[in-house]
C-alpha cells in the first residue's frame, strides 16, 4: 500500500495524488493537511498518496498510472469519481472551508482558462523544480532496481 495519510484513509472525502519529490507539491499538501486536521481533527476530509513512492500502485488508486499522475494532478472522490486539474483544488479547498478561493475557476469561461493555465504549469512543473523530464522519471520507475523494490513485502 502506498504512503497514505492513515487518519484520513478510513473515510476520506477526497484522496489527492501528489508528487512527494516536488517541493511545491509538498508545500501545498502540508497546508491542506494542516488546515484539514485543524478543522476536522477526529475525521479529516482529505487523504494524500505520494505517487513518487516506490510502492505506488495504480490499481489501488483509480487506475491512475504513474505517468498520468505525474503529468497532471489527480484526486479520487469518496464515491470513486476521478478529478483532474483545477477541479482537484476546487474540491480540496471546498472541504477545508476555503472553496471561495477556487470557486471562480469553475465558472463558465473561467474554467477553460484556469484549466488551460494549469496545463501550462503542469507541462513545465518538472523543469521549473529542477527535476528530470517525465520520460526519464518513467524510465527510472521501470529500472530493475525499482522493480526489485516493488517486489519486496
Amino acid at each position: 500500500m502506498s504512503r497514505t495519510d492513515t487518519a484520513a484513509a478510513e473515510c476520506p472525502r477526497l484522496t489527492l495524488l501528489y508528487d512527494g519529490a516536488c517541493p511545491l507539491c509538498l508545500r501545498e499538501v502540508r497546508f491542506l493537511r494542516e488546515r484539514d486536521q485543524r478543522l476536522h481533527p477526529s475525521s479529516p476530509r482529505l487523504a494524500f498518496v505520494d505517487i513518487d513512492a516506490a510502492d505506488y500502485n495504480p490499481a489501488d488508486h483509480g487506475g491512475i498510472s504513474y505517468r498520468d499522475a505525474m503529468g497532471r494532478i489527480h484526486a479520487i472522490a469518496g464515491d470513486g469519481q476521478v478529478l483532474r486539474d483545477v477541479a482537484v483544488f476546487r474540491a480540496a479547498y471546498r472541504l477545508i472551508d476555503l472553496g471561495w478561493l477556487y470557486a471562480p475557476s469553475g465558472w463558465p469561461g473561467l474554467q477553460q482558462l484556469s484549466d488551460g493555465l494549469y496545463g501550462l504549469w503542469a507541462r513545465r512543473r518538472l523543469a521549473l523544480t529542477g527535476r528530470p523530464d517525465l520520460d526519464q522519471l518513467c524510465d527510472c520507475r521501470r529500472s530493475p532496481r525499482s522493480e526489485a523494490l516493488q517486489d519486496q513485502p
